[in-house]
């Protein structure tokens, strides 16, 4: 399933008018947060499985963690648009924060490591 990338406006945009067409439109903040929470158990769950020492029962169904993954960022995108709050410069504001308050909190690696990593 190939599908042109979107931004993050794009996204909180789709989510918006899928919500839209519901006359219960978003749920609460602390029901949204509630389901972060569910999400993420099931995210970790599946690390779990992959990384962790527990393997899956055979009757339990197949998941991946990009689909964890997908349903968080989902009901992420929901808690922001039921706040008004645009992801984009949310993500902006925080990447400004590891930039200036994090800058020398790790060892850098040297520019041509990080040249022949992205290759």
């Amino acid at each position: 399933m190939e599908s042109k990338r979107k931004s993050m406006e794009e996204m909180q945009q789709e989510v918006d008018q899928y919500i839209g067409q519901f006359k219960e439109g978003y749920f609460s903040p602390l029901a949204l947060l509630a389901r972060l929470t569910e999400e993420l158990g099931e995210l970790s769950r599946e690390v779990n499985h992959f990384y962790g020492e527990k393997p899956k029962k055979s009757s339990e169904e197949e998941k991946t963690m990009e689909q964890e993954m997908g349903d968080m960022l989902f009901v992420l995108i929901c808690f922001a648009n039921s706040l008004e709050i645009d992801l984009e410069e949310a993500f902006d504001i925080v990447m400004n924060k590891f930039k200036t308050r994090d800058k020398d909190r790790w060892t850098r690696k040297e520019q041509g490591e990080i040249n022949h990593e992205s290759n």
